[in-house]
């Protein structure tokens, strides 16, 4: 193994712990950054530009038939094939957190179109599900299994709110543990089937799964309801007939007790599982080599990389699987100083061999690290904040022209603020107002001058009002500078210009004109 640190050169306050990675022919790409996408890139998707141990986030485009995604975090993902024989894949994405804290249920595909020195562009489709949909979690896995030429996803796991007739002010935000049923999803039809099996007890959270051909492998994972991270190996074997789909569970003995490791494949047979907790905020610092043949599964412990007094010392670690054997690791940056990165990035590459892209082993171990609400200090954003310049982008840009100016310092945004002479928001009697709010109130930019936040309850914001401002390009001005944004952009009306008319020869105490005849005449007269 080989560990070396990655300067990242823009945009670092965008890589928090829960983002993903996806891996297409070798280009890797950054997905579930931090806040609502911006004006610069609205997909909220960047290419992993890493050169010389540098990493450079470059925003890739959406085409135009492509529907929105929010920067999920959390979320479970795995890579697609029609086919095991199929050369052309996509990724699944479910579930996730949006930077107001709101759970996601929806699935996405992504699947790249185009690609150039210049551009990478996506096709981004939501899938409708019929039947035994899932619910809205995170921390939750999706794998794809393949059996008599059929495939299917299986999904498991996560965490999920608590019901909204169980909420209260002060537990408005608390989370249980998913049923622990699995799910069955058809991606082509769009059709969900839950399974209860007597083998799963506990909705296991931020575990780690990896699919082969029929089969899904769990190990470890967290339990809210015992506190505890068991040393759970389940199989989970999948036949797909031309009837009803057959699912069965095996409790096998190796496990491990782990939970929010990241899983990369070192070669056609072999995995490597790194990182991870083994208690609350105490890191698992074991790395394992797993093995697969002949339909068996071995764990062994192997060398641990050459970690650096920095990581060793870290409370907690995140990252993901960037493909190939490497996986891209983050841990807090010194506080202590004031000039310091809020965090540091490694690379951390388990083998020089590079893995075959036609193999037919398909590695989806969960890509997001522990909620660092249930574990560690560090918190996830729980900003409430639209952006009314989201989907304001040239597509003809060029990746370098994202700015990071162009964010807004979302540190000086404070969600206890008087915002207005009559705001009443205030910590100890706030209470949800929108239903997209959980623990924050919602709040809303207003751009006149340099710009300033409101509480959209104080701006009298119907809901339907609030959501349409989050997804327009329009600016949005608050109630004591709209009247001077309308006289800023309604040009003063300008009179025209009014030219006297030209002189004509009058006579003397008349106001009437004199015709060239009445001149001669009135002039042999006098004379």
């Amino acid at each position: 193994m080989s560990l070396q640190m990655v300067t990242v050169s823009n945009n670092i306050a965008l890589i928090q712990p829960g983002f993903s990675l996806m891996n297409f022919d070798g280009q890797v790409f950054f997905f579930g950054q931090k806040g609502w996408p911006k004006r610069s890139c609205p997909t909220g998707v960047f290419h992993f530009d890493v050169k010389h141990n540098c990493l450079k986030l470059k925003p890739a485009v959406f085409s135009k038939d492509s529907c929105y995604l929010p920067p999920l975090r959390y979320p479970a993902i795995c890579s697609f094939k029609s086919g095991l024989d199929s050369e052309k894949y996509q990724y699944i994405i479910h579930g996730g957190k949006t930077p107001n804290n709101e759970l996601s249920d929806k699935f996405y595909s992504m699947s790249l179109i185009c690609r150039n020195n210049k551009k990478v562009t996506f096709q981004c489709t939501e899938k409708d599900l019929v039947g035994d949909v899932p619910e809205a979690r995170y921390g939750h896995s999706i794998d794809v299994v393949y059996s008599r030429g059929k495939s299917m996803g299986v999904l498991f796991g996560g965490r999920s709110y608590i019901p909204f007739t169980q909420r209260t002010t002060e537990k408005w935000n608390s989370v249980a543990d998913c049923l622990p049923y699995v799910f069955l999803v058809d991606f082509e039809f769009g059709c969900t089937t839950s399974y209860i099996l007597p083998e799963l007890q506990d909705g296991l959270s931020f575990h780690v799964s990896l699919a082969r051909n029929d089969t899904v492998y769990i190990l470890g994972g967290h339990s809210l309801a015992t506190n505890s991270r068991p040393a759970n190996l389940y199989r989970i074997k999948v036949d797909l007939p031309l009837g009803s789909p057959a699912v069965n569970c095996t409790v096998l003995p190796g496990g491990i007790s782990v939970s929010s490791a990241i899983l990369t494949q070192t070669n056609s047979d072999e995995f490597v599982i790194i990182g991870g907790y083994q208690l609350e905020n105490q890191k698992r610092m074991v790395c394992n080599i797993v093995s697969l043949e002949d339909n068996k599964i071995e764990i062994h412990e192997m060398e641990t990389p050459d970690w650096t007094p920095d990581i060793k010392h870290s409370k907690i670690w995140f990252g993901s699987n960037m493909g190939n054997g490497t996986i891209f690791l983050g841990i807090p940056g010194d506080n202590k100083q004031v000039t310091s990165d809020a965090f540091y990035f490694y690379m951390l590459k388990c083998s020089e061999d590079v893995v075959n892209e036609d193999q037919k082993i398909l590695t989806n171990s969960q890509t997001s690290t522990e909620d660092p609400g249930d574990s560690t200090p560090f918190e996830d954003s729980e900003e409430f904040c639209f952006s009314a310049e989201a989907n304001n982008f040239d597509g003809d840009d060029e990746f370098d022209t994202y700015n990071e100016e162009d964010e807004e310092d979302e540190s000086v945004t404070g969600y206890w603020i008087t915002c207005c002479p009559t705001c009443d928001v205030d910590i100890n009697t706030w209470v949800p107002f929108y239903s997209t709010e959980l623990n924050k109130p919602a709040m809303i930019y207003c751009s006149h001058g340099d710009g300033h936040w409101v509480h959209a309850q104080c701006m009298d914001l119907a809901e339907h009002t609030l959501i349409n401002l989050s997804e327009g390009s329009n600016k949005y001005y608050c109630n004591e500078h709209v009247e001077i944004a309308r006289a800023l952009q309604t040009p003063k009306r300008v009179l025209p210009l009014k030219r006297p008319p030209m002189k004509a020869h009058r006579k003397k105490g008349s106001g009437k004109l004199l015709t060239p005849a009445k001149k001669s005449f009135l002039r042999r007269l006098f004379d």
